[in-house]
């Protein structure tokens, strides 16, 4: 049976008449993507205490009240504070393997799935307002709320836990993996791989460290492009935390001596994230690091990449030619990939085939052709790029040019008509022309083919809450080679710490980039051999921003420090 309309239930409930059905229907064609209730909330036309009785009617849930609801201690421990947030519910009972939940969103039905999912219990969903909700997530959730230290505090004090770790570690070689299984699905082994997972994906953290040493065990979290320490766990869950990301990830909980990759899939808030898994077998124990790969925090707009207005009109109008090399470079890290999808992104008409190979494919891009890489069957870069010749492509991407196969193989795509990306690691514009000259690549080829080479580097963004007037040491002005005279009018900037940055500073990054278009007087020194100063010398007079000057613009525009920028700029080029 069809389900009835909120508007509809709201009306046979005496609350809104047909005319101001109509009249919420007609502002809901102005506001894409607001719901019915919350229009009519604001329009003053009803409360919220009708929202939520339609609601329940809408779905058949029993409507409660959260204002003076006692909820037990144990109750509470099934859903941690990062999840018990990002979802908008309270746990309110569990009794026989479910768990009973209140939330004010029953609308959003993969929620339920998705806590089904983390927790392994069956959910069962009551309704309560909004208002309710929050004021309960503060009351049962806020100074006294579980945290990863608290969890971690109940784990060393747990010696049942300690005894069931030690005996599976020790069954671990064995083909008796009972024990093990069960040590993973263990509700505070879950619960805290739980919440470093959402702790990460709620931080826009790039990748999470699972780290085994003798004495102890260590969760670190790269945000921003540096690693953060967590709280460690006990040592003896060492085992039981990997292993439990092993069987999340599909791979072969009994093998222990050689690396494994795989792949956990994860819906979080609605939209998917998808964990990349590398496992490496150390001296005491196996080494995990998750890559987080969200695609909905990253940038596939070209305009949201962080390019200057000029920069970015450059760009576009390059990468629309209908042949050439255009190359991305910059260390690993530096956003490369990033900026290469958003291009694609910009391509990807139905007029042009848009073929990748990539090691790995992060992002699914619909309605690009995506190949993996994989050097042990003999699918190479240079290998599978002779393959995607074939396929008729208009637009190519190379993951990277490693080597001078590649390379010629790049060099014959655009020369027969095709518009080639790819990536290097160079220091900078100008000296990715020397390196690809030093590889083996003819300079005749290179000036035939080569259109244009962008530089970046990524750079932390002050906390715009905790940004403070600083002035920077003498050693860090003339790593920029500042005087007292460059910097006489100029403001310099700092994070001072906050919550909302957790007290780092920091909050987001922002790149700096370097681009070169090679032009006839560029040509015609790359034909004579010349070297890459004289090449930086030429870029500098036709008007190419350096990395430094990106970087200045950005200090002095309060956007980031000077040692974010001597960090990205001085140190790379060393």
């Amino acid at each position: 049976m069809a389900m009835r309309r909120i508007g509809q239930i709201l009306m046979d409930q005496g609350h809104i008449t047909e005319g101001q059905l109509e009249a919420v229907l007609e502002e809901q064609q102005t506001r894409p993507g607001e719901l019915f209730g919350n229009i009519a909330v604001a329009m003053g036309m009803i409360n919220e205490d009708h929202v939520t009785k339609a609601l329940a009617e809408q779905f058949g849930l029993q409507v409660i009240n959260m204002t003076d609801m006692v909820i037990a201690p144990d109750v509470l421990t099934h859903l941690t504070q990062p999840m018990a947030e990002l979802y908008m519910v309270i746990p309110i009972a569990f009794k026989d393997g479910t768990l009973t939940v209140a939330t004010c969103n029953p609308q959003k039905l993969s929620v339920i799935d998705e806590l089904r999912s983390f927790l392994g219990y069956e959910i069962r969903p009551c309704i309560a307002t909004e208002q309710e909700i929050r004021a309960a997530l503060d009351r049962f959730y806020g100074a006294s709320g579980e945290s990863v230290e608290r969890l971690i505090d109940d784990m060393e004090k747990d010696v049942k836990l300690a005894k069931a770790a030690e005996a599976a570690e020790a069954k671990a070689g064995t083909h008796d993996l009972t024990s093990v299984e069960a040590l993973a699905e263990s509700a505070p082994v879950r619960k805290l791989l739980n919440m470093v997972l959402l702790l990460g994906i709620r931080d826009h953290a790039s990748d999470l460290h699972f780290e085994p040493f003798e004495t102890e065990f260590k969760i670190r979290i790269r945000a921003d492009g540096v690693l953060y320490e967590m709280v460690p766990p006990p040592r003896h869950l060492a085992f039981a935390i990997t292993t439990r990301l092993k069987v999340m990830a599909d791979l072969d909980i009994a093998e222990r001596r050689v690396p494994q990759d795989g792949r956990i899939r994860l819906t979080v808030g609605g939209h998917p994230v998808d964990l990349r898994v590398s496992v490496l077998p150390t001296m005491f124990g196996e080494s995990v690091v998750c890559r987080i790969l969200d695609r909905s925090v990253v940038m596939l707009d070209m305009g949201m990449v962080g390019l200057e207005p000029d920069m970015l009109r450059d760009f576009r109008k390059v990468i629309r030619r209908p042949n050439g090399i255009v190359l991305v470079t910059g260390p690993t890290g530096s956003g490369k990939t990033t900026t290469l999808y958003g291009a694609l992104n910009e391509l990807n008409t139905i007029e042009d085939k848009l073929i990748t190979t990539e090691d790995p494919v992060e992002y699914d891009m619909e309605g690009i052709i995506q190949m993996p890489i994989d050097a042990s069957i003999g699918n190479t870069f240079a290998q599978c790029l002779r393959s995607i010749l074939r396929q008729d492509p208009d637009k190519i991407l190379v993951g990277e040019i490693r080597d001078l196969e590649t390379a010629e193989i790049a060099v014959q795509a655009s020369l027969t008509g095709h518009m080639v990306f790819s990536t290097l690691h160079t220091n900078d514009a100008p000296s990715t022309i020397t390196r690809l000259r030093d590889m083996g690549v003819p300079p005749f080829l290179i000036t035939a083919t080569l259109e244009a080479i962008l530089a970046q580097r990524l750079v932390r963004k002050i906390c715009e809450h905790c940004r403070e007037e600083t002035m920077p040491s003498m050693e860090l002005l003339a790593d920029l080679e500042l005087t007292p005279d460059d910097i006489a009018d100029k403001h310099f900037y700092r994070g001072a710490g906050c919550p909302a940055c957790n007290n780092t500073g920091f909050k987001g990054r922002t790149g700096l980039f370097e681009f070169l278009e090679v032009n006839e007087e560029i040509r015609e020194l790359i034909n004579q051999g010349a070297s890459t100063e004289q090449l930086r010398s030429a870029c500098n007079r036709n008007g190419m921003k350096s990395l430094r000057d990106a970087g200045l613009e950005k200090i002095y525009g309060g956007v980031t420090t000077i040692e974010e920028v001597v960090r990205e700029t001085v140190a790379h080029m060393a």
